[in-house]
């Protein structure tokens, strides 16, 4: 896979971590997405001695680096997960009626899960601003997109809400974004890699047994079809 199809994917990565942030967000409430801006604004604010230690050719590095994107992937397909265990559970809590007190923590639980990966985003971030702004004292950098971050994401979670302010449709929105993450982390896990080596040899045993079992199973299912009774 080339290298500008590979940032291309990183970059599309990244978009679908803000968005699914976001829309994360527009079920909470308004005091509750200041408090996590506030916190997203103080790490962006705090992290500026890391991210002047890194470089581009580092970061180059890093995404071609096989088992970093391996490490990636998990915690990738961690936050999937669980940010599409919330979307079942949303789902469910709309369409059931009573349910358990234990169903509801933990629905409340998914909820306040804010997600890991958008710390990593803000992180890179950082990093390419500290890289396009040279002569201007980093901190100050820093603390610039601290205030950034911390007036978008209520902003951004505002309009998320008057563009989409059907909750169904959104939901539905986020767990599709997540799919599609999903998928995404794993092309840019496999990086021009194939899973398994290709081979020409033909095990004729295994095909055989396999198309012995075929057989003999369709024929206990077509025997035990002809012996059940026809319904009137």
């Amino acid at each position: 896979m080339g290298g500008g199809l590979m940032q291309s994917i990183v970059f599309a990565i990244i978009l679908l971590v803000c968005l699914n942030f976001v829309l994360k967000q527009s079920y909470r409430r308004p005091a509750v997405v200041v408090v996590t801006s506030l916190v997203a604004a103080l790490f962006v604010a705090f992290a500026w001695p890391m991210a002047i230690e890194q470089s581009r050719t580092q970061i180059r590095d890093w995404l071609a680096n096989p088992a970093l994107m391996l490490d990636t992937a998990v915690v990738l397909t961690v936050e999937v997960v669980v940010q599409m265990a919330y979307c079942l559970m949303a789902v469910h809590l709309m369409t059931s009626g009573r349910v358990r007190r234990r169903t509801v923590w933990l629905y409340r639980a998914l909820r306040w899960f804010p997600g890991l990966l958008i710390f990593a985003v803000l992180f890179y971030i950082e990093t390419q601003c500290m890289f396009r702004s040279s002569g201007i004292e980093f901190r100050y950098v820093a603390w610039t997109l601290a205030a950034i971050v911390a007036i978008i994401v209520p902003a951004l979670t505002w309009a998320v809400r008057w563009l989409i302010p059907e909750r169904e449709l959104r939901l539905e929105v986020f767990f599709l974004s997540n799919a599609l993450m999903a998928v995404l982390g794993i092309v840019a896990t496999v990086n021009g890699r194939t899973a398994a080596a290709g081979t020409s040899d033909i095990d004729l045993k295994a095909l055989a047994g396999v198309a012995v079992l075929v057989v003999v199973m369709g024929a206990i299912g077509f025997c035990r079809r002809k012996k059940t009774p026809k319904s009137n």
